[in-house]
């Protein structure tokens, strides 16, 4: 199995992501909590194991899930990956997770001579299928070189931030932005449209102009037909993020009320038991804040990809 990868989690995000690999012409084994998660990838090639410690043959293995303790769980817990008397070389995580527990994990595995990449990632499964995604990643730079072939076929382009988990901060920098710019985006088009521009009219001048973005672009069509059961994030993956961002902010000692602010608005989602459809919900919300009923537009328009 030494040129075989390992892959465990198969969510939106880490299906897209083998298929690629796959398609690359890599043979992949795969392991999920839920099997038939991972029946699909049969098709397309991949071999389905019963066991985490399965994979430990495979000379990389990825690790593609929710939370820190989740990963802890796959690779320490009972049965987890490098549990049994054969363990893998290199183990790359693409999840999101704290900076301090990653360093954990780090010390770990390197105490146990199993190498550690940490490979976040900017996209969401659309984005991965297509082959797009932003993979940054960190630790020792031979080993990132190592991980380059792996890391092209399953990204438009990877980045080396530097040693230990710094790729860990790059990535709760980036969705505590992703976090900040909905807020924002939702507050304004709902005072736009409850002074009487049409959604649609609105969103597509910010995306002319100067303050428009592939994001604000690519989120247009859901906020203007409201279809926010076409999930790419839920509330309570960002307030996870969210939360990550502002316990890296205390220990770098960095001010960030905006983060804040909207820290405590997707807080307020998931209170709303809005756990299983897509983020942008926020702008129904902040509406009804403001005694507005939205209503989809209905409006035909291409809905890109998301980063």
């Amino acid at each position: 199995m030494a040129n075989e990868v390992g892959w465990i989690g198969l969510g939106r995000m880490g299906e897209a992501m083998v298929k690629r690999l796959l398609k690359a012409g890599y043979q992949a084994s795969v392991w999920n909590r839920t099997r038939s998660k991972a029946e699909p990838l049969a098709e397309y090639g991949a071999r389905i194991v019963e066991r985490k410690t399965d994979l430990a043959g495979c000379e990389v293995v990825f690790t593609m899930v929710s939370t820190t303790d989740d990963l802890q769980e796959v690779l320490f817990g009972a049965g987890g990956l490098v549990t049994g008397a054969n363990k893998p070389q290199v183990v790359v995580d693409s999840s999101s997770i704290s900076q301090e527990g990653s360093a954990e994990i780090r010390a770990q595995l390197e105490g146990m001579g199993v190498a550690y990449l940490c490979a976040p990632v900017s996209g969401n499964a659309k984005v991965a299928k297509a082959g797009k995604l932003l993979i940054v990643a960190s630790g020792p730079k031979a080993l990132y070189e190592k991980a380059q072939p792996y890391l092209a076929a399953m990204g438009r382009k990877a980045m080396w931030v530097g040693e230990g988990e710094l790729a860990r901060v790059w990535k709760i920098a980036h969705n505590t932005m992703f976090g900040v710019v909905i807020q924002n985006l939702c507050e304004i088009t709902v005072l736009a449209e409850k002074a009487g521009i049409p959604r649609h009219v609105f969103l597509e001048s910010i995306n002319d102009s100067v303050l428009g973005s592939m994001y604000t672009r690519y989120k247009t069509p859901m906020l203007t037909n409201l279809t926010f059961d076409q999930v790419t994030f839920t509330p309570r993956l960002l307030l996870k993020d969210m939360d990550l961002g502002m316990g890296a902010a205390k220990a770098h000692g960095v001010a960030m009320p905006a983060a804040a602010a909207t820290r405590e608005s997707v807080a307020r989602l998931v209170g709303r038991g809005h756990d299983h459809i897509d983020f942008a919900v926020l702008l129904r919300e902040t509406a009804l804040d403001a005694g507005l009923e939205l209503r989809p537009e209905n409006v035909s328009m291409s809905d890109g990809l998301e980063s």
